[in-house]
Parts: C-alpha cells; structure tokens; sequence
C-alpha cells in the first residue's frame, strides 16, 4: 500500500505524519521550527527530516505518493506563498521546494486552517460528510470552508478568514487587522477574556472573576460552570456573536455540519449547547439546519489534512 507524508508548518514546531492511503497514521514525530534568517532553513529541514524518515524505513520514493503540507499565511492555487509573517517568508513556493528535495514526490501546500479543516472532513468530527466548515477558536478565530470533499481557499487564499468579518458595528476598540467589530473580539480565547473585562467594568455584579489578577478563558469557562452569573453572561454573549458568524457562512456555502475546534473548544457540549441555541434563533429560513459538533482530531489535524491533501491529485 502507497504512502503520503503529512506536514503541518506552525512557528514554533514542524508536526508531521506518515501515512496510509486509508488515513491510517503509521509515524508522528516534531522538529523545531527555525525562523531565524528569515526562515531560510525551515524547508531544508522539513526535508532532510522526511528523507531520514524514508532512510529509517527504507521506504523508497516510488513507495511515496506524495506529500501536503499546511502553512500559516495564504497559499495561492499554484503553491506560491507571497508573503508568511510568522516564519520570515516572501515569495516562496514550499511545495516546489520540498519536491526537488524529495526527488521529486509531488508536495502539494495549503493555507494551515483550511488543511487542518480537510483533516477533520476526511477522519475527524466531519468524517462522513462532504461540505464541513471547521471553526477554531484559539487565540484567534479561523475557518475552514471544505466543499464537496475540497478546500475553498478564494482567488487570494482569503477564503473562511471569518474571524475578520464585521459583527458589531457599534464597536469602538480595533483588532488586530485594523478593522473594528471583527467577530475575532468577541469569539476566541482572547475575545472571551475581552468580553469578561468588559462585563466586570460595567457592573459591580459578584464573581469569582474579580479575584483573578490575570484571567484567561477557560477561568471564564470554569466559572460559568461553577454557576457564576456574570461569567456565564460573557460566554452568552460570545456564543451569541459566534452564531451571527456561522449564519453569515450557512447561507454563503451551506455546510453539513460545522466542526468547532481550538483551545476554547474543550469547554464542549457547556459551551456548543449555547452556541446551537443562539444559531438555532438566527437560522430562520433553513429548514434543516447544520449539526454543530466538536473536533475530534485536536493537534492532529493539521499533518491529517496535509496527508489529504497529498493523495487528492
């Protein structure tokens, strides 16, 4: 049976996979990420580190029937990446690279959320269905749009940047885009302790949260769970505006399911309960709605999507 190498590119450490044509994962293993010089040797190393591998096995390359890998910036449809502010790059063709590298293995790259979103369609909390939108919410907010079994990465790669899409119009604080009312306020780890800070400025309402010298969002979640009111309203709010945004994405592209991943996602069914009754009240015209699950993949989903990416040719 053929094999593909999954690669899932993240600025502190290089996660990849070795795998079956069936999705079956045979290897797991990290390298460090070096970014210094602009990133001159992650490749090299991303290489040398998939050769040894082979060496080890004794796998040849015509046993290889290709390799993905998912990367933290926009990946055009040819490979090309103009720009990746996380590792240093400009105007690199990873995929291009690693096979000339690989003697030439055909690698094949992807925007890192919508990777990891193909991983949880093809073995994770999407297995089954076609069309998944996969939601992460992390210290950000990122979305990836997998339509009939294929990543939507848009003509620039901005396809599913849903953590920028305006919500909150009245909004007076920018983000991190310079854009004001992003969803990404309101709906990630970061957002979630946003919201807490506001909630406890606005009211002398008793909390838990107030005795906190730093809070963080699963202090929020935990709260909330322990019964406290004032936490539980901020995790209302947020799941409140989180449902504004799978609106926006159910009738853009009318997914299956949504699959809701990231740190903030091991709050579970306590924190997806609100976020399907408040998509519930938005979603007035659909008469069968998306299910809303939980990832299942966790860390692994990226070097997951990547080895799909490798045997989709």
């Amino acid at each position: 049976m053929k094999k593909c190498f999954g690669i899932d590119l993240g600025g502190t450490t290089v996660k990849l996979g070795l795998f079956e044509e069936t999705g079956a994962v045979l290897e797991k293993w990290e390298i460090p990420t070096r970014t210094e010089e602009n990133g001159k040797y992650i490749l090299e190393d991303i290489g040398n580190a998939l050769l040894g591998k082979m060496a080890e096995l004794g796998l040849s390359k015509e046993e290889i029937v290709g390799a993905g890998i998912g990367i933290p910036g926009p990946v055009m449809p040819d490979g090309h990446v103009a720009f990746c502010v996380n590792l240093g790059w400009k105007n690199v063709n990873p995929g291009k690279v690693l096979s000339e590298m690989l003697g030439g293995i055909p690698v094949y790259g992807g925007n890192d959320a919508n990777v990891a979103a193909l991983g949880e369609q093809w073995q994770g909390g999407g297995k089954g269905h076609a069309s998944v939108a996969a939601v992460t919410l992390g210290t950000g907010l990122g979305c990836g749009i997998i339509m009939n079994g294929k990543i939507v990465s848009g003509n620039k790669g901005m396809a599913g940047e849903l953590g920028h899409v305006t919500v909150n119009r009245e909004e007076t604080e920018a983000c991190n885009c310079g854009n004001k009312g992003c969803l990404e306020l309101y709906s990630c780890a970061t957002g979630i302790v946003r919201l807490a800070k506001r909630h406890l400025a606005a009211s002398e309402e008793a909390s838990v949260l107030r005795n906190l010298e730093t809070i963080t969002a699963k202090d929020v979640v935990d709260a909330a769970k322990a019964g406290d009111s004032l936490a539980d309203g901020v995790l209302e709010e947020s799941m409140d505006w989180l449902a504004q945004g799978l609106m926006f994405v159910s009738y853009v592209v009318d997914p299956e399911v949504f699959v809701v991943g990231g740190g903030v996602s091991r709050a579970g069914d306590f924190l997806l309960d609100k976020l399907r009754r408040h998509y519930d009240r938005f979603m007035v015209m659909a008469a069968e709605k998306p299910e809303i699950k939980l990832a299942t993949l966790g860390n692994d989903a990226g070097i997951y999507g990547a080895a799909r990416l490798a045997l989709d040719l």
